[in-house]
């Protein structure tokens, strides 16, 4: 089982960009089903993006599409967030998840379905 390392969090203005990483431990990285998930105070937990073990799939929410970018390294055993025009309401708590998968395909968007999570990178956006 792969253990995760988010980083890459901050405090930006509106309109800016962060780059969030997710480092896994482990040589079975490449078997993962990969997502990022975030939480706002007060408000549950909800899908970001999620991207297939070889990158041939990748799915992500209505409320971020076009702005935001999941990719991943296998040889690197990360997976990155390139969040571009932030807004205020991005303002949460990143989650990096993961779930050993045998189908090259996003099966759901359910945070349940996710075994192993990280600790999680603060990010902020200012008005």
């Amino acid at each position: 089982q792969v253990q995760l390392l988010e980083s890459g969090g901050g405090l930006v203005q509106a309109g800016g960009s962060l780059r969030l990483s997710c480092a896994a431990s482990g040589r079975t990285f490449s078997s993962y089903t990969m997502a990022w998930f975030r939480q706002a105070p007060g408000k549950e937990r909800e899908f970001v993006a999620a991207i297939t073990r070889s990158s041939g799939s990748k799915a992500y929410a209505d409320s971020v599409k076009g702005r935001i970018t999941i990719s991943r390294d296998n040889a690197k055993n990360t997976v990155y967030l390139q969040m571009n025009s932030l807004k205020p309401e991005d303002t949460a708590v990143y989650y990096c998840a993961a779930r050993a998968t045998v189908v090259d395909q996003i099966v759901t968007t359910r945070a349940d379905f996710y075994g192993t999570w990280g600790q999680g990178t603060q990010v902020s956006v200012s008005s």
